[in-house]
């Protein structure tokens, strides 16, 4: 019995770093992370719910999850500061039914050319809106949504900055091949202090940046589990 302990607790061990090691090798796989990846090929249901809290700041549908909010915040805060003028939200989370609401209104627009409806509006459960760690901006009192967003004084600063409270631009103009979505001045993605000014300065698309730093990440693992036997 005493052996029969032994090996069951060395078989759960064995069971716990390996999971915990796919774990750190698959980030877009954690709901609970900042690094969940969303698009048209890694979706959510309709039974995601993120935790939620509404950021106070100027602007509509604010609600996010607590530490995007929080470094929302202190975005807002700092563009007033450095800039003189105001960001304002525009699209926080949505939930699967608001998505899917949005989406449909886009189709019936476009007479059904799913192709069209995409460039901007994605299919309900393929949307980081789903995740509350997106946030649509615009410029107070300025037309919102539009391209012109990013040749404001605002736009521009957000651009340059976002990195600093956790937040990347999700939807480059150089990227719509990868990201399948037309050029998104105003859709910032919260990923969290740490690495955000790391993928700001690697200049990629979200998923480029997020499939070389898995193999980094595994290659590491292996690193340690090779020295730690």
């Amino acid at each position: 019995m005493e052996i029969l302990t032994k090996i069951l607790s060395v078989a759960a061990a064995g069971a716990m770093v390996f999971s915990t090691a796919l774990e750190e090798a698959a980030p877009q796989h954690n709901a609970e992370g900042t690094l969940f990846l969303v698009n048209r090929q890694y979706t959510v249901s309709d039974a995601y719910e993120p935790e939620l809290r509404e950021a106070q700041v100027y602007g509509s549908v604010r609600e996010m999850r607590p530490e995007a909010a929080a470094a929302l915040e202190e975005m807002f805060a700092a563009c007033k500061e450095e800039t003189g003028k105001e960001l304002e939200s525009v699209s926080g989370y949505r939930s699967y039914g608001k998505q899917n609401n949005i989406y449909h209104r886009k189709l019936t627009s476009v007479k059904g050319n799913v192709a069209k409806a995409q460039e901007y509006v994605a299919p309900p459960g393929a949307s980081e809106h789903h995740l509350g760690l997106a946030m649509d901006l615009g410029q107070r009192s300025k037309a919102a949504l539009t391209a012109s967003f990013g040749e404001t004084e605002t736009g521009k600063w957000v651009r340059e900055n976002c990195w600093r409270f956790g937040y990347i631009l999700r939807y480059g103009e150089e990227w719509e091949d990868i990201t399948g979505y037309k050029f998104e001045p105003w859709h910032f993605r919260y990923v969290g202090k740490e690495l955000a000014k790391e993928i700001h300065d690697a200049n990629v698309p979200f998923e480029t940046w997020l499939a070389e730093y898995r193999v980094r990440v595994l290659k590491e693992i292996l690193a340690r589990e090779t020295q730690n036997p």
